[in-house]
């Protein structure tokens, strides 16, 4: 398996930013050879952080009507439930024999993990399960565009504004 090596610009040539990395790159690199270099935006810790704070400000303003909502329990349970919606998850198809089997089998999947959202269609079941934001499971440019997705989607959800809500929350 092949791990990212850092690099910095020397104004001639791409460079092994510690000798550690230099060692690994000979392993990994033969001379002579072309490679294709690719930047990895990686994303601030201001934007990952102001998205858990206008989460937080929209959980808190959710309208009394969503309470008994399984996805309003906690600002968490909301996030994943919108990157649900989003379509920004993972999906998992089960198909059944009977009926009953699908409402059990649904019941049965739907336990194994609080923020899943299970759907039984007849004999078929779906299982969604909100994909992880961390650094290393998104981009940047994918993880600003979940952040887009689901700052829409509960704006949408409590009467508010996406941008309104996004720039109330980085004020407060």
């Amino acid at each position: 398996m092949t791990f990212p090596i850092k690099f910095a610009w020397d104004g001639e040539a791409m460079v092994p930013a510690t000798p550690f990395l230099a060692r690994r790159a000979d392993k990994e690199y033969v001379v002579g050879e072309s490679y294709t270099l690719v930047e990895e935006k990686q994303r601030s810790t201001a934007t990952h952080n102001h998205e858990f704070a206008w989460l937080s400000g929209a959980w808190s303003s959710l309208p009394p009507y969503y309470a008994d909502e399984p996805w309003a329990k906690t600002p968490e349970h909301l996030r994943k439930y919108a990157l649900i919606r989003c379509h920004f998850c993972n999906v998992q198809m089960y198909a059944c024999k009977f009926k009953a089997e699908a409402r059990r089998l649904a019941a049965v999947i739907g336990s194994m993990d609080e923020f899943a959202l299970v759907v039984t269609e007849g004999r078929k079941v779906t299982r969604f399960t909100a994909k992880s934001q961390s650094r290393k499971a998104m981009d940047a440019r994918e993880f600003q565009a979940s952040k887009q997705a689901i700052l829409e989607f509960i704006g949408d959800l409590i009467g508010v504004d996406a941008a309104t809500l996004a720039q109330q929350q980085a004020a407060a």
